[in-house]
C-alpha cells in the first residue's frame, strides 16, 4: 500500500468521525426535544479493486419501532378523548355544587341543599302563616331555587357551547397538522432524491401524526415513495398526494333546543363527506359526545326536576287566590281564541275589593262553550271583569274597577285531556312559571311583592252576597300543602341515565347531583388509566429510539479518541512523506 493510499484512508476515517461527532452532538443537544429520535451516522468500508481504501458515511438514520409507534398513535386518541371528558365532567360537577349537611343544617351548595332550605322556610311559615316576613322568606327561598335551576341550565348550555367552539379549534389544529404532513412528504421526497438525510424531517412528520391522533382516530401507512398516507378509519383520505382539510362551522349560539338532528350544529366534512360519525376517539369525538349526548342528558334531568316542581307547586297555588286579590291575572298557557275548549264542570270568578268583599261574581258552566274565544266573550259579559288573549297568546282576566281584584275558585272545572282545573289549565294563578330549568321563575308580581302568596280561598258557597267577605285566608292549609308537595313522595320517570324513582324533590335533586359526581369520578378514573397506558407506550418508544445521554457521552469520548488516532496517523504519514522526500533529495 502506498503512502498516498494510507493517507487517503486516514483522511476518510477523520472525515467520517467528524460526521459522527456532529451527529452525537446533535443527539445530546436534542435529548429533551419533543419528538426527536436518536440519529446514527452509518458508515461502510470503501473497496477499490479488492483493496480497502477507507470508510464512507452512507447516511444518517434513526430507528423507530413502527409497531410501538402505531400503538402510541392509538393510545394518543384514547387519551385525547379521556382527557377531554375528564376536564368537562370536572367543570360540570363544580357547576352542580356539593351536597352535604351537618345534623339538621344543610351546608352544601347543590340544588338538593337549596330545596332543603326552601322546605325549612315553608316549615317556619307554617308555624306563623300570617307573618309577612316569613312569607317573604319563603318567596326568597323559592327564588333561590329558581335562580339555581336557571344558572345550572345556563352553565350546561355554556359547556355545550364551549364544546362546539373547541371542536372548531380542534378541526383547525388537525388541518394545520395535515397540511404540515403533506409539506413534509414533499420535503422528504426531495431530500431523499438529493441523497440527503430525511431522519429529522421524519421526526417532524411523526410528531405531527401524533398531534392529529390526539384529536381524532386515524389510519395511516407509509407508501413506497416514502409518503405518509392518512385516512379516517372508514377510508376517507386526509393526506395522500396532498392534504384534504376538514371543514366545520361552530354554532353562533347554543341553547337546550340546539341539536345536530335539528340542524343546529354542522357536521365535520372532508371532501364533501360528513365524517362526524367516523370519528370515534380522540378529543373531537369526546367533544361531540359531550355536546350531543352527555350534557343534553343531564339537562333533561334538570328539566324534569324543574317542570315537575313547577307543576306540583302550581297545582296548589291555582286552587287558591291572593289576599288582597290581584287586579289582573295573566295565564302561562299558550292559547288562541279559536282553540276548542274541551271542558266540563263549573268555575267561579269574582270581583272583590282589597279586603276580599264581593263586588260581583259569576259561575260558568264550561261545557257551554265550544272555544276559548266563546269563554272570553262570556267573561267580558260580567260586570267589573274583562278578558282577552294578549299578544303572547295568554289569557288575561282583569278587574275593571279601581282598587278591585279578581279571584277564582276552580270548583268542579275539568279542562283538557288531563282534566286540569280552570285556573291550573290556563296557568292563571301559577306560583312559578317554567317550560324547563332554563326559564324556571317565581311569578314576577309575587316576587316583587306586588301580589302576596296565594294563601286565601274564594268562597264556594252556593250563593254569594254582594258586600260580604268572600275571600278568606287559608294560609296554614296552603303552606302545609306546599310543604307536602316538596317533601312528599313524587314519582319521577327514568331520564338522562337515571332510573325511575320515587321520593321528595330534594331526593331527586340529590340523585341528579350524585349521578354527575359518579360520571365525573368515572371520567377521572378512565383518564388516569389511559394516561398510564399512553405513558407506557411513549416511554417504550423513547427507550427504543430516544437519546440516552450516558450512551451518547460515552460514544462522544470514543469518537474523540478515534479522531485523535486518525489525526495522529495523518501526522505520522506526513512525517514519513517528509523523510522519504529528504532521502530522495539526498540520493540525488
Amino acid at each position: 500500500m502506498s503512502l498516498n493510499v494510507a493517507r487517503s484512508i486516514a483522511f476518510s476515517g477523520l472525515s467520517a468521525t467528524q460526521v459522527q461527532i456532529s451527529v452525537a452532538s446533535a443527539n445530546i443537544s436534542n435529548a429533551d426535544t419533543a419528538g426527536y429520535t436518536k440519529k446514527t451516522a452509518n458508515q461502510a468500508s470503501s473497496v477499490t479493486a479488492g483493496v480497502g481504501t477507507g470508510v464512507t458515511v452512507t447516511g444518517i438514520t434513526s430507528t423507530v419501532d413502527r409497531l410501538l409507534l402505531k400503538s402510541l398513535i392509538a393510545s394518543n386518541s384514547e387519551l385525547g378523548s379521556a382527557d377531554t371528558f375528564n376536564s368537562y365532567m370536572s367543570s360540570l360537577q363544580q357547576l352542580y355544587g356539593s351536597t352535604s349537611s351537618s345534623g339538621s343544617t344543610s351546608t352544601g351548595t347543590s340544588l338538593a341543599n337549596t330545596l332543603a332550605s326552601l322546605e325549612s322556610a315553608l316549615s317556619s311559615l307554617a308555624t306563623t302563616p300570617s307573618s309577612s316576613s316569613l312569607q317573604s322568606n319563603a318567596v326568597s327561598a323559592l327564588d333561590v331555587v329558581a335562580s339555581q335551576l336557571r344558572e345550572t341550565s345556563s352553565g350546561i348550555q355554556k359547556l355545550r357551547g364551549n364544546a362546539d367552539q373547541d371542536i372548531a379549534s380542534a378541526v383547525s389544529s388537525v388541518n394545520d397538522d395535515l397540511t404540515r404532513i403533506a409539506d413534509l412528504n414533499t420535503a422528504i421526497r426531495q431530500a431523499a432524491a438529493a441523497g440527503q438525510s430525511t431522519a429529522d424531517l421524519e421526526d417532524e412528520r411523526n410528531t405531527a401524526l401524533q398531534d392529529v391522533s390526539s384529536q381524532m382516530n386515524i389510519s395511516y401507512y407509509t407508501a413506497a415513495n416514502g409518503d405518509l398516507q392518512i385516512s379516517t378509519t372508514s377510508g376517507q383520505a386526509l393526506v395522500d398526494s396532498s392534504a384534504h382539510t376538514l371543514s366545520y362551522t361552530p354554532a353562533s349560539s347554543v341553547s337546550a333546543s340546539t341539536s345536530s338532528s335539528s340542524g343546529g350544529f354542522s357536521g365535520i366534512v372532508v371532501n364533501g363527506v360528513d365524517i362526524t360519525s367516523q370519528i370515534s376517539s380522540g378529543k373531537i369525538s369526546a367533544l361531540v359526545t359531550l355536546r350531543d349526548t352527555t350534557l343534553p342528558a343531564v339537562q333533561s334531568q334538570l328539566d324534569t326536576l324543574a317542570t315537575q316542581l313547577a307543576a306540583s307547586l302550581n297545582a296548589v297555588s291555582n286552587a287558591q287566590t291572593s289576599l288582597p286579590p290581584p287586579a289582573s291575572l295573566t295565564g302561562s298557557a299558550s292559547v288562541s281564541s279559536t282553540d276548542a275548549l274541551s271542558a266540563t264542570g263549573t268555575v267561579r270568578l269574582a270581583v272583590t275589593d282589597s279586603s276580599g268583599k264581593l263586588v260581583s261574581s259569576a259561575d260558568f258552566d264550561l261545557s257551554s262553550y265550544s272555544t276559548v274565544g266563546d269563554l272570553v266573550g262570556a267573561i267580558n259579559g260580567i260586570s267589573g271583569l274583562s278578558a282577552s288573549i294578549n299578544a303572547d297568546g295568554h289569557l288575561v282576566i282583569k278587574a275593571t274597577g279601581s282598587g278591585n281584584g279578581v279571584a277564582i275558585n276552580q270548583m268542579t272545572s275539568s279542562v283538557g285531556s288531563a282534566g286540569a282545573g280552570f285556573s291550573t289549565y290556563f296557568g292563571l294563578n301559577d306560583l312559578v312559571t317554567a317550560t324547563g330549568a332554563s326559564d324556571f321563575a317565581v311569578r314576577s308580581d309575587i316576587l316583587s311583592g306586588a301580589t302576596s302568596l296565594p294563601l286565601a280561598t274564594l268562597d264556594s258557597a252556593a250563593t254569594l252576597t254582594t258586600g260580604s267577605t268572600v275571600v278568606t285566608s287559608n294560609a296554614a292549609t296552603v303552606v302545609d300543602a306546599l310543604g307536602q308537595k316538596l317533601t312528599g313522595s313524587t314519582s319521577f320517570a327514568a331520564v338522562g341515565g337515571l332510573s325511575a324513582t320515587t321520593g321528595s324533590f330534594a331526593d331527586f335533586a340529590a340523585a341528579i347531583v350524585s349521578n354527575v359526581a359518579i360520571r365525573a369520578s368515572q371520567a377521572s378514573s378512565t383518564y388516569t388509566a389511559k394516561e398510564a397506558a399512553q405513558s407506557t407506550y411513549a416511554n417504550s418508544l423513547s427507550s427504543q429510539s430516544g437519546v440516552n445521554l450516558d450512551e451518547e457521552t460515552a460514544n462522544m469520548s470514543e469518537l474523540q479518541n478515534k479522531y485523535s488516532a486518525a489525526s495522529e496517523l495523518i501526522q505520522i504519514i506526513n512525517t514519513m512523506f517528509s523523510a522519504l522526500l529528504t532521502a530522495v533529495q539526498s540520493a540525488g
